[in-house]
């Protein structure tokens, strides 16, 4: 429960900027460590993974939480504190993988469908993600506070975009790398986010009457 969600009987809270770079800074340092610094070293064509994972987190924790307009909003500590137990096993886990087995990932492997297809996955979920981001941000321009009810993009179908962006985007990591690691990170993203899309949506019903009624949780026509 944070961020519109957030409640009073959760402990102790820190600002929500804060949170977001404690929760996300650690997997980015501990990615990074094991990747360099694994047990069979790396291979060229592993950096591009090693790129893309830290591209996300760099933005994640030293971008995100100072483009986000969440003055005066706060979250639990207790929720930063199990995020961060989550991304320091998920940086480890991956950056381990990377370096432990890059031998697997040959030239060839930048012609594998999987990889081909995983990487179409990655780039426009990745896209969704900020595209549908902006358009949020753009909405308390001017210095305005409150929620409003957001129109462009896949919002017009979904009231989560942004969620369904980043479960494509770790649902093609995992399909171009191939690996049980980034597996379990998409499985993960998937069950975090879609619960949190429903209580969003549900939240907007409550909040808005003239919430347009056709507007489905993350997945278009269907939840």
């Amino acid at each position: 429960p944070y961020g519109r969600h957030s409640r009073k009987d959760w402990g102790p809270i820190i600002s929500n900027r804060l949170a977001w770079f404690l929760m996300e800074f650690p997997s980015l340092l501990v990615f990074i460590f094991c990747f360099l610094f694994g047990p069979n070293g790396i291979q060229p064509l592993t950096w591009i993974f090693f790129a893309l994972y830290v591209f996300h987190y760099t933005n994640r924790a030293l971008v995100w939480p100072w483009r986000t307009r969440t003055s005066g909003k706060h979250m639990p500590l207790v929720i930063a504190v199990m995020a961060i137990f989550f991304n320091l096993v998920n940086g480890f886990t991956n950056g381990y993988y990377f370096s432990a087995f890059s031998r697997i990932y040959t030239w060839d492997w930048l012609t594998d469908a999987r990889f081909i297809i995983g990487a179409i996955l990655y780039g426009g979920g990745t896209f969704l993600n900020w595209w549908s981001d902006q358009i949020l941000l753009n909405l308390r321009k001017g210095g305005k506070k409150g929620y409003f009810i957001p129109e462009k993009g896949l919002f017009r179908w979904v009231s989560c975009p942004n969620f369904m962006g980043e479960i494509i985007q770790w649902t093609g990591f995992a399909v171009m790398t191939w690996s049980p690691a980034a597996l379990v990170f998409a499985l993960w993203t998937f069950y975090n986010l879609v619960p949190r899309a429903l209580a969003h949506h549900k939240w907007y019903r409550l909040t808005f009457p003239d919430y347009p009624p056709e507007r489905k949780a993350i997945i278009p026509f269907i939840l």
